[in-house]
């Protein structure tokens, strides 16, 4: 079987403090390990085979990456594990007896208790595992040992910049609703628009949406300000805002959101206003597409770019390879000077100190704190249980616990320092890493990142999703049968890290691929023609 070597596969190096140091064991069943006989050079860059992995030293469980079969003798860390029951590929087994109430160890950390007790070589799941999360909680800050990452040399992109200095990586003409009620018309200008579509106009999208009328308090606000930050975004070259005139959040109304605009680039049409609605837009969108095609892409460079970072259908694997591939090319684009936004909050819980603690002041440990516990409150004040995650396909796919997910999910950091906290709905105004508020849902959260002023979503995924949002959506997936399987769906796989790449080469392939999407390359759902857009709903409507 073949052997390459791989390098830190999870984003706590920074964790010396805690005794806590990285360990990679990844081989074939019944095989001895070589350790004795490897330089010190070689035990670095430790050798693996795409079988199983224990991910640190400290872990009392470690993952499938193939299914495995009842029987099957496993040599890790120096002794033998028999499998007495089958695994399944991103499903856990003990390496050692785990007693009743004890820590189940995974990433170095606690993933929860063993609900019974849990000989070696058995599967561990939702069947013996249970969470060891509580409610709200307070926390203490402790920065020691984290530093940002060391800058490095400039890179390009292709882009457009627009009048106002923003660069944008499409040139789209966009049809936004104030209303749900007028989603129809605003469809049907879509497909009479695809005249335009030429030159230097890449596409005119229409992004439905059922709110804007009937809503209360924060709902109203949010749909408010998303639509204001999608009339704003910079991958728009031309917006028309389609109105109604009796809605909540009409065109008088959301002008107070969107501040100062381009005339050109935006203009606004009030249905109730016109005897053919369809006729006047058209005439609005050929001027739009008259001055969008007036742009043409130019040499940008990268420390413009704004990736914002998701993960959904996460498997077993996601943790392991997927993930941290994306922590490693956000640690890439920061150090270039671009930006990463973290999203999906309620998948930060059980893991949320790993971010705290890399926070570049107190006041953004406190912002953060805040993030976190105001999304517990969120779901306490509906009743609903805080730790209710993961899915079934998470679970189907090995993931046992909440902290199990977290503890994955937030390796799309990387280890750079968190430099921003936003409020959902606002645009990131601070290079580096930054987290957003917005929830779990994958079309709720990708156009969170969008909003707030993302260019392009990297969204990993071990179980596949065709889902897109307002912005390019590129799907990278854990594993290489997923990539094979869904071709369609999958622009990226990153499961050949456990055959025969390391994190940092793909990291770097994964860089060089968003560089050629910010210049023009369609992703695979854009190529599909999927454009989503969904905005976070939390109250009564009326």
């Amino acid at each position: 079987m073949q052997e390459f070597s791989i390098f830190l596969l999870t984003s706590y190096e920074k964790v010396d403090k805690m005794n806590v140091s990285t360990y990679i064991n990844l081989q074939a069943p019944h095989k001895k390990s070589r350790q004795a006989k490897r330089t010190n050079k070689e035990q670095e860059n430790r050798t693996i085979m795409q079988d199983i992995v224990k991910i640190n030293q400290n872990d009392n469980v470690a993952v499938a990456l193939r299914p495995l079969s009842k029987g099957e003798v496993l040599h890790v860390a120096d002794a033998d594990v028999a499998l007495i029951e089958d695994i399944p590929q991103g499903h856990k087994f003990a390496l050692k007896a785990i007693k009743a109430g004890d820590e189940v160890v995974k990433y170095g950390f606690r993933i929860g208790f063993a609900k019974e007790e849990i000989t070696p070589g058995q599967w561990v799941h939702v069947h013996n595992v249970k969470t060891a999360l509580g409610e709200v909680l307070t926390y203490d800050y402790k920065p020691e040992g984290h530093e940002d990452v060391e800058p490095t040399g400039h890179t390009y992109f292709e882009g457009y910049r627009r009048a106002g200095g923003k660069a944008g990586i499409r040139n789209e003409i966009w049809i936004i609703p104030t209303v749900g009620c007028v989603n129809s018309i605003a469809k049907a200008l879509e497909t009479a628009a695809r005249k335009f579509v030429g030159g230097n106009v890449e596409d005119v999208i229409a992004f439905q949406h059922p709110y804007g009328c009937s809503q209360m308090g924060d709902d109203q606000e949010n749909t408010r300000r998303v639509l204001a930050d999608m009339i704003r975004h910079p991958n728009a070259g031309g917006v028309l805002v389609l109105g109604l005139g009796c809605e909540n959040s009409n065109i008088p109304v959301l002008m107070d959101y969107i501040g100062e605009y381009d005339e050109q680039r935006v203009k606004f049409l009030q249905c109730q206003d016109v005897e053919d609605e369809m006729e006047e837009a058209m005439k609005l969108i050929e001027e739009l597409a008259a001055y969008a095609g007036a742009f043409s892409r130019e040499k940008i460079d990268a420390s413009e770019l704004i990736i914002g970072m998701k993960c959904g259908g996460s498997d077993g694997l996601s943790g392991i390879t997927a993930n941290p591939v994306v922590g490693a090319f956000s640690d890439l684009l920061v150090s270039k000077g671009g930006t990463t936004i973290l999203t999906e909050v309620p998948e930060m819980f059980g893991a949320e100190t790993l971010l705290m603690d890399r926070c570049a002041t107190p006041e953004l440990f406190e912002k953060t704190v805040d993030l976190i516990n105001n999304f517990k409150n969120y779901f306490t004040s509906h009743n609903q249980t805080i730790y209710e995650n993961p899915s079934p396909g998470n679970k189907k796919g090995g993931i046992s616990t909440l902290e199990d997910k977290s503890l994955g999910c937030t390796q799309k950091s990387g280890s750079s320092l968190v430099k921003g906290v936003l409020e959902y709905g606002e645009p990131v105004k601070v290079k580096g890493l930054n987290l957003l508020s917005a929830p779990g849902n994958d079309l709720v959260a990708a156009t969170a990142l969008a909003v707030s002023g993302a260019h392009i979503v990297l969204f990993t995924t071990g179980r596949g999703t065709p889902f897109a949002s307002p912005v390019p959506t590129v799907k990278i997936s854990s594993n290489s049968k997923l990539a094979g399987h869904k071709n369609n769906w999958i622009d990226f796989n990153a499961g050949r890290m456990v055959e025969d790449k390391t994190k940092e080469e793909l990291a770097q392939e994964l860089l060089d691929y968003v560089l050629e999407v910010a210049s023009g390359r369609k992703v695979k759902s854009e190529e599909a023609g999927f454009h989503d857009m969904a905005i976070f709903k939390q109250g009564v409507t009326l």
